[in-house]
């Protein structure tokens, strides 16, 4: 009997150990496969950058793991995209003093710069305008308000406290922020200061999008203003447009043009959801294109296609 059980227990190990062996070789194809896939994607991107006159960096993020980076170097102005960072540091300093963005600031219409792109500036004629902050960081999320991110910089969070805040979010080294708007117009080839890594901002769209940052009632403000961006609608938001039960958030940003006619930078983050649930943060810098900002947005958007196309099917 004793041998009888000893040759079953054989038997067992021996057929353990052979299932094991198959299901790592299962898992070791598959892993394989996935890589196969996302360089099939990043190659696709590749190409595509490659038709262009420019640097352009892209990091894409999808359901929080899988990830593909293409010239993911801390070279890429940010300009506009930093009022997402602002945002958020914005929130987390009010959380930490117990503030609501419901506060209301003040600001004289002749200490605001009539000549910086404001829509807040051309909506209010009142000679002192009050609004909540919450208004503030709407007019800076969905139409890129210069004037508002100047005002709430220095009189709310300086630059160098968002810059520490965020860096408690992601990678120290992914990213910059030393400058205003107001700043870098006084001297445009400033604007590379505020510099990112393209997997710094996806990294940063997509714990946004899923993680808790900062507390859940401002958390959601954001998301949701974000949702309602006006602005670079032919860039990440291209191929998405029309698109049933396909959620876009993003914050887009543009650069100055040279002398020589060269573009600066003109970039988008975003992140999507998609009606199955499958969601990605993707982030495209596109950075001294000899173009127009019409060429940069295509190349923003055919980027976007590549990815939306992939993963809808």
């Amino acid at each position: 009997m004793k041998d009888i059980a000893k040759i079953v227990w054989m038997m067992v190990v021996v057929t353990f150990g052979m299932t094991a062996v198959v299901a790592c070789k299962a898992a070791k194809a598959h892993e394989e496969m996935r890589d196969g896939y996302w360089r099939a994607v990043r190659d696709s991107i590749e190409r595509v950058i490659g038709e262009y006159p420019c640097e352009a960096g892209v990091a894409l993020i999808v359901n929080s793991k899988d990830t593909v980076v293409v010239n993911d170097r801390n070279v890429y102005p940010m300009m506009s995209v930093f009022k997402v960072h602002q945002a958020l540091a914005l929130c987390r300093e009010f959380d930490a003093k117990g503030l609501s963005l419901d506060s209301v600031i003040s600001m004289r219409r002749d200490e605001l710069d009539p000549k910086t792109w404001s829509p807040m500036l051309k909506e209010h004629a009142e000679a002192v305008i009050s609004l909540p902050v919450k208004e503030m960081l709407r007019y800076t999320l969905t139409l890129s308000d210069n004037n508002a991110s100047n005002v709430m910089f220095e009189r709310l969070v300086s630059v160098a406290r968002t810059d520490s805040i965020i860096a408690t979010m992601i990678p120290r080294l992914s990213f910059n922020i030393e400058l205003t708007e107001k700043e870098m117009s006084e001297d445009h080839e400033r604007a590379y200061c505020n510099k990112t890594t393209p997997l710094g901002a996806a990294i940063l769209m997509n714990r946004l999008f899923t993680d808790s940052l900062v507390s859940a009632d401002k958390q959601a403000f954001i998301t949701k203003t974000l949702t309602e961006c006006k602005t670079g609608t032919d860039r990440i938001a291209a191929p998405l447009l029309g698109e049933p039960d396909v959620e876009l958030g993003h914050k887009t940003g543009s650069g100055y043009t040279k002398a020589d006619g060269t573009l600066v930078a003109h970039n988008d983050v975003g992140f999507v959801r998609l009606a199955d649930g499958t969601h990605y943060a993707l982030a495209v810098f596109v950075k001294d294109i000899k173009g127009s900002s019409a060429q940069a947005s295509e190349l923003i958007s055919r980027i976007s296609a590549i990815v939306y196309n992939v993963l809808r099917r």
